[in-house]
This record gives C-alpha cells, structure tokens and sequence, in this order.
C-alpha cells in the first residue's frame, strides 16, 4: 500500500479557493449586490439610478477582483498561520487592498478632472470607502469563520465515527479468526502462518490513523485480505466475484468503505444460507463518475440485528457527503431475496 500523504482535519482549508471559478462567480454577485445596495441608500430623486448604479459598481468590482485575485496569491500562506490568525490577516489584507485602490482611484480622478465620478473630497472618499469596506468585510469573514468551524466540527465528528467504525471488529470474526488459526496449526501451518500474517495486516489498515480518502487499490487490497480471512471458515460457501477491471485504482474514495459492505455482505447474507452464496462486487466508470455496487444473497425470515450494518452504512454515507456534497450517493437496495449497495461519486481528473 503507498504511502500518500493524506488530509486530516487539522489541515483542512478555513479559507474558500478565491482561485475557482465558482468562488469568483460568487464574490462579484455579492459585489454587485452591496453596490446596488450603496446606490439605492444615496439615490436622490433627479439622479439617474442606472448611471449612479454603474459608477458604484464600477468602483466596487474593482475591489472585489482584486482582492480576490491578491487572496487567490495569498491563501496558502494564510492557511499555514491558523484558523483564527488567517481570518485575521485576511481581514486587514483585504482593508489594505481598498484603501489602497480607494487612493489610486482619487489620484486618477484628480489627474482626470474631467471623467471625474467621484463627489466627495479626498477625506471623505477614503474614510467612507474604509467604513464600509470595514463592515463588509467583517461580515463577510465572519461568515466563513462561522462556515469553517462548522465544517470543522463535522469533519471532527465524522473522523470520531470512522474510529469507533475501527474499533467495532465484530468479536465473532475476531473469535471465529483464531478459533481457524489455531486448527489450522495442526492440520495446515503454512496455512495458519499465512492466515496470521493476514489477520495482522488486516488490524494495522484498519486501526491505523485514519485518512479522509485512500485509493481503490488501497481499499480493494483491505477488502481481498477480508476475504481470504473469511474463506478459510467458510470455505466453498463464500465466493467473492470481483468484476472490477477497468476501474482506475489511483481514484480516491473514503477509506475504509468496500472492506465493512463486505463484511455486512458476508455477515448479514452469507453466513445466514445453509449453502453459502456468492458477493457481487462490480464497477464501472461512466464520464466522470464511478460506480461501485456490492451485491449478496440473504436468507428470508433470518434476519440478524441490524444495528451495525446500519451504523457502516450511516458512518459510509456521511463521509460521503463530507467528501462529495450532491455529487456522491449511497443507495440500498432490499428485497427479498438479494441485499445491494450502489454507491456512486466523481473521478478526479489524471487517476488511472
């Protein structure tokens, strides 16, 4: 498995991307709208609302693209001081950058009497530009202060999730386990050795420290050496079909997710059938999206408790979400006789 550094929530971003397209859509409609709100509190019958709308939005679109473009430079390096220091710095970056551009706007129009836009004097122009600038700005990082600790703290929670999701190894497979081991040791101890070897592996991917995403081949690995382990109890009434070529296995998707649907798939549908059954787990790519779907048999009217597979399928869901927003999903399908799970989320561009 690779060693690819991962994201924690200590090094999540408190600050938006000011460099993505939707982030710059966003600040020039907020823009535009503080400008038509300037224009409508110092409108004056006679005046022409359209002219005095375009001045103000004129002046205020510039300071909106270039604050945006100076915290698209400096986001990083905000990012590294902190939540609250960053939020801060930002703060007093962005002031800087109006009073800045309010001073070149005064000396142009004083070079250029003549396309002049601005009615206040020198002073004036320049503390008004700085209170209102101030206040908007503040909301505004407010805001995203508000906005990122809340994301924080679900980030938080689910990471609190994935570790409790670690430690709650059903005590049956961890017992059934070294109950075949140790059988093992008197009638096969190549076997047993290698059954150790897996049960050890399988431990460290899945009590290690966490990460938010890990590749398919890391998670298609876990989930082979899940069921090695299983197969050796329960021989030829488990068959695991893998019909997964294809798949580009740099792409990243919550950790630990296919090995716990196998898991519910085994527990919940195989061990139930006197005869065992086969788990479907399949993928495909479509465009830009992924599917994976895992599918089991399931014994009518033998039902166990359902409290674990709902927690695995409820901690899976939330990290997708966390990790996707709209453009992931996890869907069940129940019937009578079969059990499937779909999930579905977005490639990034380059895995393979």
């Amino acid at each position: 498995m690779s060693d690819e550094p991962q994201s924690t929530p200590d090094t999540q971003a408190y600050l938006p991307d000011f460099c993505a397209a939707g982030t710059i859509f966003i600040v020039v409609l907020v823009a535009e709208l503080v400008a038509i709100v300037l224009t409508l509190a110092a409108h004056e019958a006679g005046d022409l609302f359209l002219v005095e709308l375009s001045k103000t939005s004129f002046f205020v679109l510039w300071l909106a693209l270039l604050g945006t473009a100076v915290m698209c430079q400096l986001r990083n390096r905000l990012e590294s001081t902190g939540a609250t220091r960053a939020f801060v710095l930002s703060f007093i970056v962005l002031e800087i950058v109006c009073l800045v551009l309010a001073e070149i706007s005064w000396q142009l129009m004083s070079a250029f009497p003549q396309a002049a836009v601005i009615d206040d004097t020198h002073a004036v122009f320049v503390l008004r530009t700085f209170a209102i600038s101030s206040i908007v700005v503040a909301l505004a990082m407010r805001y995203l202060y508000i906005s990122s600790e809340w994301r924080r703290s679900i980030v938080l929670e689910a990471q609190s999730r994935v570790s409790a999701l670690q430690a709650l190894i059903r005590p049956h497979f961890l017992f059934n386990s070294m109950n075949t081991i140790a059988s093992l040791t008197r009638t096969d101890p190549l076997q047993a050795e290698e059954a150790v070897e897996d049960l050890s592996d399988l431990l460290r991917a899945t009590m290690s420290d966490p990460g938010d995403l890990s590749s398919l081949k890391q998670e298609f690995e876990i989930a082979a050496i899940y069921q090695r382990i299983e197969k050796l109890r329960l021989g030829d009434r488990l068959n695991v079909r893998w019909d997964i070529d294809g798949l580009p296995m740099r792409a990243r998707i919550p950790n630990l997710t296919i090995q716990p649907l196998l898991e519910n798939a085994i527990y919940h549908g195989i061990e139930l059938l006197p005869d065992g059954g086969d788990v479907l787990v399949s993928g495909k790519q479509d465009g830009k999206t992924l599917q994976l779907v895992i599918s089991n048999p399931v014994a009518s009217g033998m039902e166990r408790s359902e409290d674990g597979n709902k927690m695995a399928m409820s901690n899976i869901r939330q990290r997708f979400e966390l990790a996707y927003g709209n453009k992931g999903s996890v869907d069940v399908e129940q019937l009578d006789d079969s059990y499937t799970v779909t999930l579905r989320f977005p490639v990034a561009e380059g895995a393979r």
